[in-house]
């Protein structure tokens, strides 16, 4: 009994030990300036500053309120300073959300979201689609993938356009 008693005590200690939660330095806790991005209002708008700045669209197609590699993606790429500095220099950017709760997107946004989903063939969230002035498609990457994969694609994107 005494010998079971050690064995679950000790068992015990190993689980806590195993699963507790790593401790974090100081330079985890710093607080940073949250990245905001100039996503345009309308895809209409989004074409128009195209054509003007003779910059490609990036459209992003989420569920931002339900697609876990949505939320992955948007932290780890869209919130990053480094896609910012390249977004805010070479890119127009629109966010086509198809959030479950329809309350954070006007039934006009929601409906040339889905239109939009209709015209570039997306089925599966996370979807990145570069098009032209004219809506046209230039390239797509569809699916969550490492971070750092998505620069080379955006860059060859924008080199090309």
């Amino acid at each position: 009994m005494k010998n079971n008693i050690v064995f679950l005590l000790a068992l015990f200690v190993l689980n806590g030990t195993i699963f507790s939660q790593e401790k974090k330095d100081s330079s985890d806790l710093a607080v940073t300036e949250e990245i905001h991005l100039n996503w345009a209002p309308t895809f209409k708008e989004a074409i128009k500053k195209s054509k003007k700045e003779n910059k490609p669209v990036l459209i992003y197609f989420t569920g931002s309120d339900w697609c876990g590699p949505c939320m992955v993606l948007d932290k780890k790429l869209f919130h990053t300073e480094k896609f910012k500095t390249i977004a805010d220099k070479d890119l127009i950017l629109y966010e086509a959300d198809n959030p479950r709760n329809k309350n954070l997107v006007t039934p006009d946004k929601l409906k040339v979201n889905n239109n939009l989903k209709k015209k570039y063939k997306i089925s599966s969230y996370p979807a990145l689609v570069f098009v032209n002035h004219r809506g046209k498609m230039i390239d797509s990457k569809k699916g969550l993938i490492l971070t750092e994969y998505y620069y080379p694609f955006i860059q060859s994107v924008i080199e090309n356009y």
